[in-house]
This record gives C-alpha cells, structure tokens and sequence, in this order.
C-alpha cells in the first residue's frame, strides 16, 4: 500500500508467546490506540508530502490544537502530534483513522522511542571500559586511562569517549517481527526488546531495510 506507514502506541511491558513448534518467543507488547489524520502536506504547499496525526487524548487541550482538529473533522481531545512522509498522500483523508490493521503478522517493522535515562556515568558503564587493574596497589580501577595526546600536551582529540550523559536519546530497533496481533484490543506483539520505559510512547512503522 503505502511506501511508509507509522503508528504510535505505549509500551505496556514483556511476555512470552509459543509458537506452532512449540519454541518460546519473548515478545513486547505494544497498545496502539487509533490515531487520527489531522493534517495532509503537500509538495505544492508545504514543500514535501506528508501525513500528519493526532493521538493521545486528554481532559484539556489548548484552543489552537482544538481549532487544528477541527479543521480534520475530528471532536476527540488529542494532545500529541506526530508525521510521516509518503508519497502515497492520496490514499488518506483528513479525519481518517489508522489502526492496528495496517500491520500483519509476520511482518518486520522498526520500532523507534527514548532510551531510558541513566543520567551521568563512567566510561566502564558508558563505553564499556575494561578500566584498570584490580591488583593491590593501583589505583586506577574505573578510569580510561591517558586522554592527552602526545604531540600536543592537554589537548583532547574530537570524539574522544568520555565520561558523559548516559541515554535518554532517540533509538531505533530496526526488522523486529510481529509475532501477533490483536485488533478488537488494539495490541501489537512484537518479538524481542524495544527502548523505552514501561507506559512510555513508541512509533512503529514499516521497516525499511527489510
């Protein structure tokens, strides 16, 4: 159908599933409630083509995203706004819904979301350091090691890694199979782990590299 197709759902957490060979699969589960087609960009417009929806609903939204939604013909209370490009812009309309239908077992999709946060960490942590020896007498167990360069005293070489800010940043899982999907529920099964927290959003769409 369409070259690209995304949808956000909350992660709910991690379960087990058989399947038909009776082989234990670890799969996530992901509610995807329906999102809504609120805006339809187009190159002679807007520059490029793209989808944009509505998801997430609440008790209160400002007047402008009100105003935005019912612009698209749609009453619900949808806080959070996200997009996709497609060139297939005319296979939707405004108000349209998109569901869990899209998808189909078996098929690979990329799951994208924000890694948890660590806050600041070491490079053994961070990089995965050997660090140090642990005999008696040293006393450099954790650290990296010598950072200056030998030609030019204190001075640190661009992209040396370093102790720092340890995730909370975009991360893709790319080719992860559904493994079930149930859509009276509005629930994906997806085989394997995904980046976020449990109840934090999640975008799933059409793999790309396939």
């Amino acid at each position: 159908m369409q070259n690209k197709l995304l949808i956000v759902g909350k992660k709910i957490g991690m379960t087990q599933l058989f399947d038909e060979n009776g082989c234990l699969l670890p799969v996530t589960v992901i509610l995807a409630e329906p999102c809504r087609v609120t805006q339809i960009k187009t190159k002679e417009k807007d520059g490029y083509k793209a989808v944009q929806f509505a998801y997430q609903a609440k008790n209160r939204v400002s007047k402008s995203i009100v105003g935005h939604l019912k612009k698209a013909e749609v009453s619900d209370k949808l806080a959070s706004f996200r997009e996709f490009t497609t060139e297939d812009v005319d296979c939707f309309s405004l108000g349209q819904t998109l569901t869990v239908d899209l998808f189909q077992e078996g098929q690979e999709v990329d799951v994208i979301a924000q890694s948890k946060g660590k806050g600041f960490q070491g490079l053994v942590k961070r990089y995965d350091f050997a660090g140090g020896r642990a005999s008696h007498g040293s006393m450099s167990h954790r650290r990296g090691g010598g950072f200056g360069h030998f030609r030019r005293m204190g001075h640190i070489t661009k992209n040396q890694k370093m102790p720092g800010h340890m995730g909370a940043v975009r991360t893709t899982v790319r080719n992860l199979v559904i493994v079930k999907t149930v859509p009276e529920k509005g629930l994906i099964l997806v085989r394997g782990s995904i980046p976020g927290f449990k109840g934090s959003f999640v975008m799933i769409r059409q793999a790309k590299q396939a």
